[in-house]
């Protein structure tokens, strides 16, 4: 095995936890369940499978993450991130078999391509083309604190990409996929007004570089575009300029459902918040306290 710890956060993850962490143990030394008090057989089964598990309360994915930095017993000089529904391709394990012992000690974090798979379909057209850093160096990686689209943060060094992907593959029903997406919009809608409206001092700053801080100042644009019309317009982007209808039926519900329902299911969200609140940025924060649970 390699110099890797990984972290994998749970919460009734049963149906893929056994996936994941055969996957996770191909490259890691130690890997460590950080569960917010699964009520399933998740815990069970990732004591079974040798993972180390620690529980603690969810407060949201960032505070999450770092407080599993800093509570596991990490002895390696590197930590994989990974989501429970996550795994990486053959071509990436044997490409960081290869190459992590042999990066220099100016290279602190290493991105990853994603790739997504829906109703069992690769999107090759329909989900954008994103890397993401989910590996780097103990002490010198963190999660920067965002209510959504968080990313890790190197306070020292600069990253690389490696030209294998890891593949984002929930098995669970659209029913469960909606209901998920749901509660992602208060957030996200949350996010959007606190982008817009800049009710804290942290904002309008990107900590991220390369595509994601791309990807960041892409989304500071789209929450001062006009509401209803702008989630319309990122279905048809997706959809037709970047041909998601060549996936088939598959990309056209990928594009439908998270391109355009669930970014309909935000604006609505942002709607009602302003029509309840105006341009009061006092009343917002405290709408987004009583009603949503979000304290900005």
């Amino acid at each position: 095995m390699l110099d890797i710890s990984a972290i994998v956060l749970t919460y009734n993850e049963e149906i893929h936890i056994r996936r994941c962490l055969e996957n996770a143990f191909r490259v890691a030394k130690d890997v460590f369940v950080i569960d917010s008090f699964s009520t399933d057989k998740t815990v069970e089964i990732a004591k079974e499978m040798g993972a180390v598990v620690l529980q603690n309360k969810w407060t949201n994915y960032a505070t999450q993450f770092n407080w599993g930095l800093d509570n596991a017993l990490i002895k390696t000089k590197w930590v994989l991130r990974f989501d429970a529904d996550e795994y990486l391709e053959d071509d990436l394990i044997e490409e960081i078999q290869k190459k992590l012992p042999n990066e220099p000690e100016e290279v602190t974090g290493i991105e990853f391509h994603l790739k997504v798979k829906f109703l069992d379909k690769y999107m090759r057209h329909a989900s954008p083309s994103v890397v993401l850093m989910r590996l780097f160096r103990y002490g010198i990686g963190r999660s920067e604190v965002r209510l959504m689209d968080e990313h890790i943060v190197l306070s020292k060094g600069v990253s690389k990409t490696y030209d294998g992907a890891f593949v984002d593959h929930n098995l669970n029903n659209i029913t469960w996929w909606a209901q998920k997406h749901i509660g992602y919009a208060k957030r996200e809608a949350a996010d959007l007004l606190n982008i817009e409206y800049d009710f804290s001092e942290e904002s309008g700053k990107d900590h991220v570089e390369g595509q994601a801080g791309g990807k960041r100042a892409l989304k500071n644009k789209y929450a001062h575009k006009k509401l209803f019309w702008r989630s319309f317009a990122y279905f048809l982007y997706r959809y037709i300029y970047k041909r998601g209808f060549l996936d088939g039926k598959e990309g056209f519900l990928w594009c439908f459902m998270q391109g355009w329902w669930y970014r309909t299911l935000v604006d609505i969200q942002v709607y009602q918040i302003k029509q309840e609140c105006g341009d009061d940025k006092n009343k917002m924060l405290s709408y987004l306290k009583e009603k949503f649970g979000i304290k900005l």
